[in-house]
């Protein structure tokens, strides 16, 4: 999950020697934390969060073919 978003981020910032993503897991969740820097932060969300939206969707369609649950969070 960690290399899957972070293949796709690094593809969409401006700085990807500045992505950072930690992946830890509680219960059935995967959580997956992604740190960008400040001027890529909205390249990250997109227009009205859907880049942010698809990321989430690719994440949980990875995580349902190992029945897990994932959640993206976007650190500031």
């Amino acid at each position: 999950m960690k290399d899957l978003i972070h293949y796709i981020v690094t593809a969409l910032v401006d700085h990807p020697d500045e992505v950072q993503v930690n992946e830890t897991e509680q219960d059935d969740t995967i959580i997956v934390e992604l740190t960008v820097a400040k001027g890529d932060l909205g390249k990250v969300i997109g227009k009205q969060g859907r880049t942010a939206r698809a990321m989430r969707s690719l994440l949980s369609a990875a995580a349902g073919k190992i029945n897990k649950r994932s959640r993206l969070e976007i650190m500031e």
